[in-house]
């Protein structure tokens, strides 16, 4: 590889660390091809860029990202999951994966500027989807106010049957 590019993939490689919420990184050593095709297909469908690069490289591009704790998680076969905003789903991905593939095997990662381990990144993948975890807390968040206008609607309700009853009295005298 030439060196200029080489400077245009640590370029490449730092603009994807900055921009991604988290980094996942696995061994990929002793996986086919088709194996990796289909762990970047379905990381792609989760909202992850999956790299397969070499070390050095990536320890310049977390360098350059201000990433460097990084480095821990980058020796041997090294593949990175740049993750979007959520990365639980790429996490799922790479689980379902290493439980799957017997050689593939998870290193650690980085989420939002912290290093995670093996363990960390199980949990968030034990973790419902971004958007089934706002709706409970949407759920949490509506029950205290619908149990207020519950409460403050009793007694108007009780009125009401009151009343009607009186009418419906004084209809059948």
């Amino acid at each position: 590889m030439k060196k200029e590019d080489k400077a245009a993939k640590v370029a490449e490689l730092s603009e994807l660390a900055k921009s991604s919420g988290a980094m996942l990184v696995a061994d990929y050593r002793g996986i086919t091809v088709a194996e990796a095709s289909e762990i970047r297909n379905e990381l792609r469908e989760a909202g992850a860029h999956f790299e397969v690069t070499k070390n050095t490289l990536m320890m310049r591009a977390v360098d350059e990202a201000d990433a460097s704790d990084m480095k821990e998680y980058l020796s041997g076969p090294s593949a990175v999951a740049f993750c979007g905003e959520d990365a639980v789903n790429p996490a799922k991905v790479l689980v379902k994966f290493s439980k799957a593939i017997k050689p593939f095997e998870i290193k650690g990662g980085m989420l939002e500027g912290k290093l995670i381990d093996v363990d960390k990144i199980k949990f968030l993948a034990s973790l419902p989807p971004r958007e089934v975890l706002l709706a409970q807390l949407l759920g949490a968040m509506q029950g205290p106010i619908r149990g207020l206008a519950t409460v403050c609607a009793g007694p108007i309700r009780g009125l009401v049957t009151v009343l009607q009853r009186i009418q419906e009295q004084k209809e059948a005298a």
